[in-house]
This record gives C-alpha cells, structure tokens and sequence, in this order.
C-alpha cells in the first residue's frame, strides 16, 4: 500500500472547530487546562473570548457547558477521554444526559496509542460509559477528514455528542468529497467470507489486512463503523447475512463498545457467529504507541490471523 499523509485526530479537532467558529458566532469551546494537547488552542488563538479555560476541574467544565447551552450557545467541552467521560461522568450524565442539552465533548487521547502517558491515561472504557447514557451519540472517526465531518455533524445536531480523537497521527484515506452522516456505516470494501467492522484508527488496519487476506484467497467485507450509537443495525445485518462471519477491531475495551454494539445488534436481529478484536479485560501501560498497538492485537498483522482462523484457511 503506497505511503499516505497522516494525521492526528485530535489535530483535525482544532482545524474543524476553528472552520465552524468562523462560520457560527454560537459555537464556543471549553477546556480544561489542556488546550495545548485538545488542540482546541488554535481555537483560542483564533477566537479569544469564545474560549474557556476551566482548569483542571472536568467535572465543573461539563457543568459549565451545560449552563451554556440553555443561553442558546453550542459548547464544545474537551478534554483527554479519560477525565471527559471518565472523571466527569456523573456530570455528564446528570446535567447534559438526563435533560438531553445540547452539549459536545470532544474527548482527545482516547486508547492505547496514548502510549507513554500509561493506563492512568489510556481510556478503554469511554465507549462504554458513553453508550449507557440514554440519547447520547457516539462518533469514533477513523482519519482527518471524517474526523472534520464528525465534528461538523455534531455541531448541525441537536442533542449530546461524545466525539472521541486520538494522539497518534494516523493515515488519511478519505476523499475530500466524502459524505460523512452520523448513524451510517460505510463499505470500503465489498467481500462474502468474513465482514470486518472497525472503527477509529483500527479502520485503517482493518483495509490493510483486507489487502493481506486477499493474497490468502480470503475475500473480506471491510466496513467503517464511525457511529457506535446510533449503530447501523440495517449494515451490521447486511453484512452478517452476506458473510455469515464478523469480526469487530476497536481500539477500546471489547467489554462495551463496539464489539458489543454490533454483538447486540446480531442476536436480536441476525445471530452470526463474531470475533471481537480490542483491549481485553486489562489495564495498558506505558510504552510507544505502535509497539503497544502490536502487543494487545491492534494491528492488520493481528486482523489477518484471527479472520484466517475464522475462516479456517
């Protein structure tokens, strides 16, 4: 596969917020002492006074946000998904949740690639969190350019949105053109043996190990699987009857988010045998980015031997 650009989400979270801030006086941005990282700074420094630095008080800032939207403003409240879903939990559920105010967190450093910062940082967990409050919306991009749409989206939708951007710079493979629409799965690849549904930076492996299986005489399904609530049922069970075999790759816990989304899906509507790729039930730890990804399994390397297993090749 050729060599593409990359780029951070969590960067791509700065430039979409800076874009919309231009265009709609009602959007402003909250943070919590970590601008610099959120990349909600650029923010800052485009639009001074729509820019709230609330210290390191989460838990506050959410209440702040919340605030906010009943004057008719349309926050943005960021932070590491750690101490956005995590910390402030009980805020976000209680004062943005239960009256469903329009509120968007945009929750940075999600997962394993976080690295170096170690599990007191790597949240695994925000999926989850996130999908047991009733009415959120949960958007987990896959590059720079569905990440901009999402955050765009968010902003055009009435409601709470939980956005979740990583550290690490990862491939951009979409098109400027493409048509980003919340709840909906997107097929990069058509396949019949085993569908693949990913998300997050884990898209990305999911095409390339579709390329791997491919030589192996596996022909793989890929789907892009941004929305983990509200899912896409209609894709999910599309796929599970054309396939007959799915396999789930997050870069999260697999105990709650998106293996359990689509798992949810299947045994209700379509129940279709599935293999779900993510963070087992344990605690990450400090390291480089791409050599943690390697040693939990969040790697096309790993994708291509558990579909080849699946598949009995």
């Amino acid at each position: 596969m050729a060599e593409v650009k990359k780029i951070a989400t969590r960067d791509s979270y700065g430039a979409a917020l800076i874009e919309l801030g231009k265009q709609h006086d009602d959007l402003v941005v909250l943070d919590a002492d970590l601008a610099a990282a959120t990349k909600t700074g650029v923010f800052k420094k485009e639009f001074p006074d729509r820019h709230f630095d609330c210290g390191i008080a989460e838990a506050n800032m959410m209440c702040v946000a919340a605030g906010m939207s009943t004057m008719g403003l349309v926050p943005f409240a960021s932070s590491f998904a750690m101490f956005a879903a995590g910390r402030a939990f009980e805020q976000v559920r209680n004062s943005i949740g239960y009256p469903h105010l329009n509120v968007k967190i945009g929750g940075t450093h999600g997962g394993i690639s976080v690295g170096e910062d170690g599990a007191s940082h790597q949240c695994c967990e925000d999926f989850a969190l996130m999908r047991s409050i009733p009415g959120m919306t949960i958007i987990c991009p896959a590059d720079d350019v569905e990440a901009r749409a999402a955050v765009k989206a968010a902003y055009e939708m009435d409601g709470p949105v939980y956005l979740r951007f990583g550290r690490l710079a990862i491939p951009v493979f979409h098109s400027e053109d493409y048509d980003f629409q919340v709840g909906k799965g997107e097929i990069l690849k058509d396949g019949t043996d085993v569908a693949i549904i990913a998300n997050g930076l884990l898209t990305y492996e999911a095409i390339k190990a579709g390329e791997e299986l491919a030589a192996t005489g596996i022909n793989a399904m890929i789907i892009n699987m941004a929305t983990i609530k509200p899912i896409d049922e209609e894709l999910v069970v599309e796929a599970a009857k054309k396939c007959g075999k799915i396999i789930t790759c997050e870069e999260h816990s697999i105990i709650g988010g998106l293996g359990e989304a689509v798992c949810s899906v299947l045994s209700e509507k379509c129940p279709t045998p599935v293999r779900r790729i993510g963070v087992n039930d344990e605690f990450g730890h400090s390291g480089p980015a791409m050599e943690l990804l390697k040693q939990f399994g969040l790697t096309s390397d790993h994708i291509v031997e558990v579909a080849k297993d699946f598949c009995g090749k």
